[in-house]
This record gives C-alpha cells, sequence and structure tokens, in this order.
C-alpha cells in the first residue's frame, strides 16, 4: 500500500495536471486562434519531437508558445546541467502559470512574442540557440507575421542549430523551404489531430 506521502504526492500532481488542462482549455476558448488545439499536444507527439534533438550540445534552448509546459517539462528533463531553457509566451496566463510551477534554475521564461527572439536572447546575454522548439499555430497567423518569425528564427539559431516544430497542415511548408536550407517531415498520428513535424536546419 503506498505511503501518506506517497498518496499525498500523487493526489497533488494530478490535481496539478487538471488546473493545467482545465487553463490550456479555457484559453483555447477565449482565444483559439492563439492555441490551435483544445488540449495539449500527446506524449507520442512530444517524444517524437525530443527524440530530435541532440541532448548531449544543447546549450541554449528556445521554446515558442509553452503553454501549460507540456513541452518545457520534457525539455528541462532531457537538458544537460549547463544548459538553458528560454520560453518565449504571449499569453500572460501561461506566463504566470509557468513562473509559478517551474522552478528550474535552467528555466527563464519571457513574456513576449517568438518574432523578438534575436532580442530576447541579447536582452538574456545568450548566444545564438542550438535548438529552437516550436508549438505556434502558425497556420492562424497573418502572412507577415508568420514570415518575420520564421525569419527571425533562423537567424537566432547557430550555424549548426535547429528548429523543430510540428503543424496539422502543410501549409508551413513552403515558408520553411524558403527560409531554411534544409526542411525534413514526419508524422505522429497518435495525437488528438495527427501532426506533422518539422525539422528545419540553417
Amino acid at each position: 500500500m503506498p505511503s501518506q506521502a506517497a498518496q499525498k504526492s500523487a493526489t497533488r500532481s494530478s490535481s496539478l495536471a487538471w488546473f493545467a488542462l482545465v487553463l490550456f482549455a479555457r484559453n483555447f476558448f477565449k482565444s483559439p486562434a492563439m492555441l490551435g488545439s483544445v488540449i495539449p499536444s500527446s506524449p507520442f507527439l512530444v517524444n517524437d519531437m525530443m527524440n530530435q534533438v541532440d541532448w548531449s550540445r544543447a546549450r541554449v534552448v528556445v521554446e515558442y508558445g509553452p503553454g501549460v509546459g507540456t513541452f518545457t517539462r520534457e525539455i528541462l528533463k532531457r537538458m544537460r546541467p549547463d544548459a538553458l531553457l528560454v520560453a518565449i509566451e504571449l499569453n500572460a496566463e501561461f506566463v504566470d502559470y509557468l513562473r509559478n510551477h517551474f522552478r528550474d534554475p535552467r528555466f527563464r521564461v519571457v513574456h513576449g512574442s517568438a518574432a523578438r527572439v534575436r532580442a530576447i536572447l541579447a536582452e538574456q546575454s545568450l548566444a545564438p540557440a542550438d535548438y529552437i522548439i516550436s508549438s505556434l499555430p502558425y497556420r492562424n497567423m497573418p502572412d507577415a507575421l508568420r514570415r518575420e518569425i520564421l525569419e527571425e528564427s533562423r537567424l537566432a539559431l547557430k550555424a549548426e542549430g535547429s528548429m523543430l516544430l510540428f503543424q496539422y497542415t502543410r501549409t508551413l511548408l513552403p515558408y520553411l523551404q524558403s527560409s531554411f536550407s534544409s526542411v525534413t517531415l514526419d508524422f505522429q498520428f497518435f495525437n488528438i489531430l495527427p501532426a506533422l513535424i518539422f525539422h528545419c536546419t540553417r
């Protein structure tokens, strides 16, 4: 039989997971274009994305649109002790949630737009990123903003850096191909919506 402490820990974890899910869903219904899906990404999609990262060389990682930390949690589990994760989030409620629930010294959350990624890295006194991991719904953006974020992302990466992102359609592919020298495509069907995973290199 689990100890009382273990039971309390499990109950607390369950409560936090439920709170995160409700927070995510509430913000989806307030502004669906900003999230793109009513629930966070599946563990299968997260693992597929994480498996494309060379964690031994990832010193500076940037995450776009962390939401309630579905990817954030797994990035921090895999990151080197001396690496840093900068999460850029436009939603103030999500920013507060992340600051309150992720107490890792390697984690910094910035309330702002991914279009400012280079400026944000400079403000944090950080080198260009080894990886950018994005959960943004690019299909819902104005064309000019979509292009700006992708171009800024390319310029924010080290020469050997990569950008990883998922989408639910191929709409973004021509934009990625015009911004990056190499774009590979993979699929993950075990998600609330089947997802396409793009791996882009400078």
